[in-house]
């Protein structure tokens, strides 16, 4: 077995890392350190806080608890970042990813303790995708036969999502694109609606009293660098997910009026008129790109649709995912000058670049301040409000599980301490004397070290887990399979 050769960097790395660590070890609270960063999930840039909190008996003034960051591994307490971007941290993105997943499932098989009834499962829903149009011709990988160029690539040919003629391809328009989808999205969705209520023989006022459009979607990234839309999108009553819809509510009807919905939406475009040098920078109408897929979504799958588990997982995925499909930078750039210092493929370097170009033509759409991005500048993950739950009240459900067992561990040592039990003390006479301070952010090499090692134990657990629950699942559909009561 041949072992894998270091390059000079990483090796430095390495040894910082390994250096780093020893002076964690002679420190002396290395296992404290690591419960800290195991609190964290393995977070990869956790924040730094320093502080205290008491918690007095106010009739008496008696402490009867106190935390210090001052006995914590470098006076300082560590708590996970949250960022979404498995890029900047893979453990928060994680987090982030779950949290996705349950909002978008609550939305499919419906969860009572989201909200969410079940009876949701029998609302007409469709799994939609919608794209970019063409800006030129592109290497690609066709389900049958070669690409235009005649080559046949492969799934890391970097080639693929490059243009086949760079001086051809509108760039300007490609960067416009991402820019305004999130407003294509938003007419689209107001079309969507005039065309349910249309085919319904209803008026747009009408159409309110007797239906609801909800829906959950994500953005993604082409290799070409186009954003596209994957959205579950469903029909309800007229009071959300709590009421049935209407009998002429049918899954054929909402596939019929999602198409014809992309067809008709459009956004008029035109440069600013305060600039009199328009060269090259036309009037534009933007529009969904004519690849449009629309998918029943199901219970249990056959392979002619899509189920509710795939559904949930594929959103779950592409929530916490930015612009890397295209080698892209993961954070904004200040200024252009910086651009040259990153090691970009062309195409995407000429795309953020174009950004740049148009920003002085459409000063109000701050194209050089998303240009990281390619242009896009919404949310790549967003729902409905009658969808489902939302992802502050999941993170609120998880804090407050927290809180409940870090309350009941400090009860249970009260108790042992001879001291009064929590519960039994009224609110008023419990008083909670706290202070915190931003202390910094990251990990130390050492730290980062031992960060990853818990990260990738939390992962594989979670893998383990869930390739447990599907076999579960999937022992289950077949037992009603095969006892007749499955339809």
């Amino acid at each position: 077995m041949t072992t894998p050769t270091l390059t000079a960097a990483a090796a430095e790395r390495q040894y910082a890392a390994t250096l780093d660590l020893g002076r964690l070890c002679a420190r002396g609270d290395l296992p404290q350190l690591i419960h800290q960063l195991r609190r964290t999930g393995g977070c990869a840039n956790p924040i730094h806080l320093q502080g205290f909190r008491t918690l007095l008996h106010a009739p008496t003034r008696q402490t009867l608890h106190h935390y210090s960051t001052e006995g914590e591994p470098g006076n300082r307490l560590r708590v996970a970042c949250g960022n979404r971007r498995a890029s900047r941290c893979p453990s928060c993105a994680r987090t982030y990813a779950a949290d996705t997943y349950h909002l978008i499932r609550a939305g499919l098989v419906g969860d009572d303790t989201k909200g969410i009834p079940a009876s949701v499962r029998s609302h007409p829903r469709v799994f939609a995708t919608l794209t970019a149009p063409s800006f030129g011709a592109v290497h690609n990988r066709p389900d049958h036969g070669s690409c235009r160029c005649g080559r046949q690539h492969g799934p890391a040919d970097p080639l693929v999502g490059t243009p086949l003629d760079v001086e051809r391809y509108d760039y300007a328009h490609a960067v416009l694109w991402n820019n305004h989808a999130p407003e294509l999205w938003r007419r689209f969705t107001i079309y969507l609606r005039r065309e349910l209520a249309s085919a319904a023989g209803l008026t747009r006022k009408e159409f309110a009293d007797h239906a609801r459009i909800s829906f959950g979607k994500v953005a993604e990234y082409q290799r070409r660098g186009a954003v596209h839309f994957h959205a579950v999108i469903r029909i309800d009553g007229p009071d959300g997910a709590d009421t049935p819809p209407p009998p002429w509510a049918t899954v054929a009807l909402l596939d019929r009026s999602i198409r014809s919905a992309a067809l008709r939406t459009f956004v008029p475009l035109d440069a600013s008129a305060e600039l009199p040098d328009r060269t090259g920078y036309p009037s534009r109408i933007l529009r969904w790109g004519t690849q449009l897929d629309v998918r029943p979504i199901k219970a249990f799958g056959d392979g002619s649709v899509i189920t509710e588990q795939a559904v949930a997982s594929y959103v779950a995925k592409y929530a916490t995912k930015s612009a890397e499909a295209t080698e892209s930078i993961d954070r904004r750039i200040g200024e252009r000058h910086e651009i040259a210092r990153h090691d970009l493929p062309d195409h995407t370097r000429r795309l953020i670049e174009t950004c740049w170009d148009l920003d002085d033509h459409y000063p109000e759409r701050l194209l050089a301040h998303w240009s990281h991005m390619l242009g896009f500048r919404g949310h790549f993950s967003s729902k409905s409000p009658a969808y489902s739950t939302t992802l502050g009240a999941l993170r609120q459900i998880r804090a407050d599980f927290r809180a409940e067992q870090a309350h009941e561990d400090l009860r249970q040592r009260l108790l042992a301490e001879g001291l009064p039990d929590l519960d039994d003390l009224p609110e008023a006479e419990t008083l909670v004397l706290t202070h915190w301070a931003f202390a910094g952010s990251g990990l130390t090499p050492g730290e980062s070290l031992l960060a990853a090692g818990i990260a990738e134990e939390l992962t594989f657990n979670h893998d383990m887990k869930r390739e447990l629950q599907a076999k579960e699942r999937e022992g289950a559909h077949g037992s009603t399979s095969d006892g007749g009561s499955g339809s």
